[in-house]
């Protein structure tokens, strides 16, 4: 057996064929039929289905007004360009995050300034944020990790009390509250992820929730190459109507193909949410009791989304690294991920940023222990019983 392999000694919990794809989403007869109906229409691009969904998630959110756009990248994107940053402005985010958001500050022409997490709850820690704001800070984006919020009476103030634009990655927190009001809202702009993995799948997809009208004008025009007017208004029934690009945008517009799916999931949002609230409470139950660190309660007056359920594997206490522990699970047939790695880990943010692992050290920690397992509406109890037994029997307690 060659170094760094798990032995599996009897076979695996599921068989190859049935093997438990992490994150699989929950999709109903709704969405289907909401799909048929944008083919059978001829709006497959941007048009009503896309507005309809914008109102019904802004009324959800208790948002403003919202902007559907093709990614939660691109919503980041767009939200820090109408935010007005640009090259030699600093913009503070977490180094424990999918390197989407980094990058989206590196489109925007921004330079981004890593600070390390709380151990606890593996968000962006505000101590570190204060100290590390300079002249040129412009802008902060905390990720709501894993569907955590983030402590944002300390964020808010920080960014009121220095003039600071607050953009908040909700990709994992589409569900979250924070003092009874949704994370996304607290901010000048809330970016969301509508991924294939997440907890409002449209494969792709994101949207960007805001107060202000003239941001989400602004979002909107940049969204869809800088023009005047959405395609669906331009090409409709009420006759051709010519358009303007007032400047130079992008092409991150939602097609009706996603909202069709958006609609839906939207209706369902709660129900599901309930679903992986109770397949979280019996990991609590039995991960609590195994050689692993399960993630923390939330806090109260607070509202965890369920998005991810990660644990941290600490080979002094497990006997086996954290690599070992996912090659068993791939052996066991039950998919698993990993978020994240810290973003000082990566070649690119090494040789641009001089970014070392050591400068964030709980980052790193976490980054080199973690591993994330299936948690969706989607599960059986039966997979849940399946993905209890494939941890046990990897850790050797089965």
């Amino acid at each position: 057996m060659g170094e760094g392999e798990v032995k599996v000694t009897r076979g695996p919990v599921r068989s190859p064929d049935d093997f438990l794809i992490f994150g699989s989403p929950l999709i109903g007869a709704e969405e289907k039929r909401e799909v048929l109906d944008c083919l059978d229409t001829g709006w497959i691009g941007s048009g009503p289905k896309v507005t309809q969904f914008e109102k019904e998630f802004a009324a959800y959110q208790g948002a403003d007004h919202a902007v559907g756009v093709h990614s939660c990248t691109a919503a980041l994107h767009l939200s820090l360009l109408a935010a007005g940053i640009v090259p030699g402005d600093e913009v503070i985010t977490t180094s424990l995050t999918f390197c989407a958001t980094v990058n989206s500050i590196i489109h925007a022409g921004g330079t981004p300034v890593l600070v390390d997490v709380e151990r606890h709850t593996m968000n962006i820690d505000p101590v570190h944020v204060e100290v590390s704001i300079t002249d040129r800070t412009r802008a902060i984006v905390p990720v709501h990790f894993a569907g955590r919020p983030c402590n944002l009476e300390a964020l808010v103030e920080l960014a009121e009390r220095h003039d600071l634009v607050l953009i908040e990655d909700c990709a994992h927190a589409v569900e979250t509250l924070y003092r009874g009001q949704h994370t996304g809202t607290f901010g000048d702009f809330g970016c969301f992820s509508f991924y294939v993995t997440k907890n409002l799948a449209t494969g792709e997809g994101g949207m960007v929730v805001t107060p202000n009208e003239e941001h989400a004008r602004h979002v909107k025009t940049l969204s869809l190459h800088g023009l005047s007017a959405d395609a669906w208004k331009r090409f409709g029934d009420e006759g051709y109507r010519h358009y303007k690009a007032s400047e130079c945008g992008f092409k991150y517009n939602m097609m009706d193909l996603q909202a069709a799916l958006g609609i839906h999931q939207l209706r369902r949002l709660e129900a599901n949410w309930e679903r992986r609230r109770d397949i979280w409470a019996v990991y609590q139950e039995e991960f609590g009791r195994l050689p692993l660190r399960p993630p923390e309660a939330p806090e109260a007056d607070t509202r965890h989304a369920f998005h991810l359920y990660t644990v941290l594997v600490d080979k002094h206490r497990t006997g086996l690294g954290r690599d070992e522990f996912l090659q068993g699970m791939t052996a066991e047939n039950v998919g698993v991920g990993v978020h994240y790695e810290s973003i000082p880990r990566h070649p690119y943010y090494q040789e641009t940023f001089g970014w070392r692992p050591e400068q964030f050290p709980v980052s790193d920690e976490i980054g080199q222990q973690t591993v994330s397992l299936p948690l969706s509406a989607k599960l059986s109890d039966g997979d849940v019983d399946d993905v209890i037994s494939a941890v046990r029997r990897v850790l050797g307690v089965d």
